[in-house]
């Protein structure tokens, strides 16, 4: 897989990028992620790459020009349209699910904004996908870019090196992650619960997954909401 993620500041993006599990997949030739600066692109010999906006107000916007671009150069070196990924607080909330659904492209886009917001006439061209990563603002769209990055990148066939940890961590099936011990047995006069030392794997994973319910309906009743439960489960979980 290819992630592309175009900024006005791609060492910000860079940084992140070679280190941990998503520099271990660069390096062993999972996916390649690339950030291209949108001021490389632009036509104003001082990098100038926004504008005052029509109508007046607050603020400058980005200019179609630099950002149409930069994304038709990602465009010309894939030989398609990717798929294209605009972060900003008016799109749908990114979720679990949607990193499974990028994962799946040879080619993802995720374009940054900043200032006042991208001209709309290039928006209307180039997104595919207006997403969001909560209800708040933000300076610009590195920080989200990289947190939807990583959780792509962790779908990425061979990026994880124990495949099932992507199969059994928190937000599979709408729920949260069972509680986690390790050694020692007992600290702080907290003991391990007995099962997970039964050496009794059906109970074990009967007892993780009895945890992971109760945790997600406790904490998280909207994702619990859409859990996917047994009807079993729904009976004695829902009443």
């Amino acid at each position: 897989m290819n992630m592309h993620i175009l900024t006005l500041f791609p060492e910000m993006v860079e940084q992140v990028f070679h280190t941990s599990i998503t520099g271990r997949a660069v390096k062993n030739g999972y996916l390649t992620l690339e950030a291209i600066n949108i001021r490389d692109y632009t036509n104003d010999r001082h990098q100038k790459v926004d504008d005052y906006p029509y109508g007046g107000g607050a603020g400058m916007v980005m200019q179609a020009q630099p950002v149409y671009d930069a994304w038709k150069a990602v465009s010309d070196q894939a030989g398609r349209r990717p798929r294209t990924v605009y972060v900003t607080p008016q799109g749908t909330l990114f979720r679990q699910s949607m990193a499974k659904e990028f994962a799946k492209e040879q080619d993802l886009v995720i374009l940054c904004g900043h200032y006042e917001g991208i001209d709309e006439r290039v928006l209307e061209e180039i997104v595919t996908d207006y997403v969001s990563i909560g209800d708040y603002v933000l300076t610009g769209g590195e920080l989200p870019a990289l947190v939807m990055a990583d959780a792509i990148a962790r779908m990425v066939p061979g990026v994880l090196k124990n495949q099932e940890s992507a199969a059994m961590e928190s937000l599979e099936g709408n729920l949260l992650e069972y509680p986690q011990y390790s050694r020692p047995e007992e600290w702080n006069g907290r003991k391990v619960p007995p099962v997970l030392l039964s050496g009794d794997h059906a109970k074990v994973d009967a007892w993780r997954r009895e945890q992971s319910i109760l945790r997600t309906k406790e904490r998280r009743p909207d994702l619990f909401a859409r859990a996917e439960l047994t009807e079993k489960e729904r009976e004695r979980y829902f009443t």
